[in-house]
Order: C-alpha cells, then structure tokens, then sequence
C-alpha cells in the first residue's frame, strides 16, 4: 500500500498552525463586538419599515385573503353551483370555473391588472402595469403592501366574477362559447368596471359613489350580465314541464360554507390593511350572512311550509352580497338590517319574479347577485357611517349625498352591463354558437363536451 510522502504532509500541517496562531493574535488584538440587543433590532427594523413603507402584518393578511377569495370560486363556488345542477351536468360547473380561473389569470397578467389600476382616463387605466411590468415586491398601490401581493388579491376578484354568471347559464351553454364570451366580457365590463371604481375612474370621482369590497363591481355586473345571458340563451329543454330538483343539496351547502369563510378574504380583505376597518368588515359580513340565512329559512318556513337547507344556503349568499359594498363602512347595528333586507328581498326575487317574467336563470344568479348587489349598494348610502371609515366623513363634509350617488352609480352599472351582454352575445353567437345541441343538453354536458361522468355506479 502506497504512503504518502512525509515531508509535503509536515508542510501542510505547518501552514495550519501559522494560520491558527495569527488568527490568535488578530482576536487579542482586536475587542470582541457587542451583539446588537433586541430593543436595537426592533429599533432597525422598524427603521427599515418606516423608510419603506412596508408592513409584514398587512402583507400576510393580504396574501391570506387572496388565498381565501380563490377558496370561494374553487372549490366553494363550484360546489355551491355544482349541488344544485342535475348530476349529468355537475363536472360542467367545474371545467367552466377552472378554465375560466386560466383565462382570467392571463388576461390580467398580460393588460388587465394595468387597465384596472394603472393611471388612466375615466373609463379604463392605462399599459403602465402590463405583463406585470414594475410589480413586484415593493410596495405600490396600497402603500403597505407589495404591489405583487395586491395584484394577486385583486386577479381572485377578476376570476370569481365572471364565474357567477355561470348559475344563469347552467346546463345550457357551449364550452366553448362560455370561454369566449368571459375573455371578452372581462375586457368589456370587468376592467373598466374595477378601474372606475377602485383604480380612480368614473364611478369613484365623477359620481363619487363608494363600494368596499365590490357591490357593483362584482355582484351587479355579473348579475345584470347573467339576467341578460340566460335571456338570449333561452330555457333549458323541458324547464318548466319536467322537474329539476338540485341533485345534491349536501354539495351546495358545503359550498355555502366554504363561500362564508371565503367572503371574509373577499371583504376584510378589502380594507388593504390588517387595521380596525378589516375588523369591522369582518364582523358585518358574519351578522349579514346569518341573519339573512335565517331570514331567507323562516320567509320559505312562513310561505311555503318548511325551511329548506337550499333555502338557508341561498339566504347566506344573498346576506353576504348584500353586505358586501358597504363592508367596511357601516357599522355592526346597521348590518342586523342589511342582513334581514338581504335575505328577504332577493327571496321574493327568486320566489316571484322570475316566475312573473318566465327567465330561467338556472341557479338564480340574478335574483341572489343582481338584486342581492343593487339592494347592498343602495343601502351602502344609506347607512354609511362617518365614525367608522373617515373616507365616509370626507364625503359627507363635502355635501355629497351619497345615496343619490349611489342611485347613479347602480343606473351605469345596469345599463352598461345590459347593454355590453347583448353585444358580446350576439359576437359569440355569430362565431362559436351559444347553445349545446339538444342531444348534447339531453345526454349532459359532462360526458357530451368533456367525456367524464360525475358519477359512476
């Protein structure tokens, strides 16, 4: 066996003990530092948070509301809307919101986000932000928060929407006429509809109307949208003659849950900020949603009999869209009205005009979100409270009469959603088609346009 040779091996070792010793002698020669102590460290981060702007608590409560808003649309929205369509059509309600998840992602990476909130002119922001140029982990449009993480917050805001519109038209529409008419949709109401309200535009400084967490962003816009589609799609074949009970009420009143939970994202979230207003939209939106669950059980208990869970599921949604515009800006008393108004008045909806106007809107989209929407924007003005957001004591110390502003804000939104709806419907049809063949509603749409089966056995 080969040795190494001694005198290379003696070297080495040499030249280790030299180094030893100078380091020796640096350390005696130098005076050990002090380690900093923790009120030091608490003193220098907070120096870097004040030169910056940024705060780790708004942030981690931002990124948790993005996560919980996503929660709503998959699986909250899916199941709540899945629950009630026949069981041939539930994996539809699915595909629709997951490729509808994609196409809202792009878009608004590619030119949405910046057309929402970059400066621009009243109606529509400007390039500034496209492909997500400049955002990054700096703090941006909100101050305190990365402007990554509240671009992300608002793209769950931009996916949900256009999925609501998917209860008037279940069971119904073409794959891929849904896909087409949500692209443009998006570009043709969602954006500039974000950009007027919460990116400066028309909404918020020409009106000076107010929306917390999207009243007419969100819920009107999708709702008149959806009232309008369904119209021009026409009933489902054998609505009104054949029976079409939900084929699981379990799944809806999941979702309805999971929706409950997901709504606090949606609304605190709202606030920007993990701050006092967060907390009282937080506490609104729970009593809003309760009340009007309870209310939409005991108007069906009181006219129809019996208190249905579906009945329950529906009156938690409606309270919660009631709530939603005026989240952080009315205070928890106020919220005991929105929700017994909020599950009351888009029950009779539902109950009765929509049967007085023979539409079919499937899962009841327009009567839950449409009216659900309108009701809690205008009450918005109504109840507004100066001693809970100052933005409210602003406006008011201006002489702005904000339900009048709000009146004005719910006419554009109706008329523009309308009025867009029936131009892009007709788009889609003249280039993909609308509806699914009757053999293709008959058969399901699940095995018909995407060859699974929610069920099998």
């Amino acid at each position: 066996m080969k040795t190494l040779p001694l005198i290379p091996n003696l070297r080495v070792f040499a030249l280790m003990g030299l180094c030893f010793l100078s380091a020796l002698v640096g350390r005696a020669d130098t005076p050990a530092e002090t380690p900093p102590t923790l009120e030091q460290r608490i003193a220098e981060l907070e120096s870097k948070v004040n030169a910056s702007g940024f705060d780790s608590g708004d942030n981690a409560w931002m990124m948790t509301s993005a996560a919980l808003v996503l929660f709503m649309s998959l699986p909250g929205l899916a199941l709540f809307y899945g629950g009630i369509v026949r069981k041939k059509n539930v994996l539809s309600v699915f595909a629709q919101i997951f490729a509808i998840a994609g196409i809202a992602a792009i878009a608004w990476w590619a030119i949405g986000f910046s057309l929402a909130f970059d400066e621009g002119n009243a109606f529509f922001g400007g390039t500034g932000f496209a492909f997500f140029n400049g955002v990054g982990g700096d703090p941006g449009t909100l101050g305190t928060v990365s402007q990554n993480i509240f671009a992300i917050f608002q793209l769950t805001f931009a996916i949900i929407t256009p999925a609501l519109m998917i209860g008037a038209i279940a069971e119904r529409m073409k794959f891929s006429a849904v896909l087409l008419f949500v692209t443009i949709w998006l570009f043709a109401v969602y954006f500039p509809f974000a950009h007027m309200v919460w990116g400066g535009g028309f909404l918020a400084t020409t009106i000076q109307a107010i929306d917390f967490a999207g009243g007419t962003v969100v819920h009107m816009t999708s709702g008149f949208s959806a009232l309008v589609l369904c119209i021009i799609l026409g009933k489902r074949k054998g609505y009104g003659t054949q029976p079409m009970p939900p084929h699981s009420v379990v799944l809806t009143a999941i979702g309805t849950g999971m929706l409950w939970v997901g709504w606090y994202g949606f609304n605190a979230g709202s606030a920007g900020a993990a701050d006092g207003i967060a907390g009282n939209a937080f506490a609104t939106t729970t009593f809003a949603a309760a009340i009007a669950g309870l209310t939409w059980g005991f108007a069906e208990w009181l006219l129809k009999g019996k208190p249905s869970v579906l009945g329950f599921s529906s009156g938690v949604v409606a309270g919660l869209v009631a709530i939603t515009p005026a989240a952080g800006f009315v205070s928890v008393g106020a919220s005991i009205i929105f929700g017994l108004l909020g599950g009351l008045i888009p029950f009779l909806a539902v109950a009765y005009l929509k049967k007085a106007l023979g539409y079919d809107d499937a899962l009841d989209t327009f009567g839950v979100h449409g009216v659900g929407g309108l009701l809690g924007a205008i009450l918005t003005g109504v109840f507004a409270n100066g001693e809970v957001n100052g933005l409210v004591a602003d406006l008011k110390a201006e002489g702005v009469n904000l339900v009048a502003e709000q009146l004005k804000a719910v006419g554009v939104t109706a008329i523009w959603s309308v009025v867009a709806t029936i131009i892009i419907a007709f788009i889609v049809k003249a280039l993909v088609g609308l509806r699914a063949a009757p053999e293709v509603e008959s058969a399901g749409l699940d095995v018909s346009e995407h060859g699974e089966e929610g069920y099998i056995g």
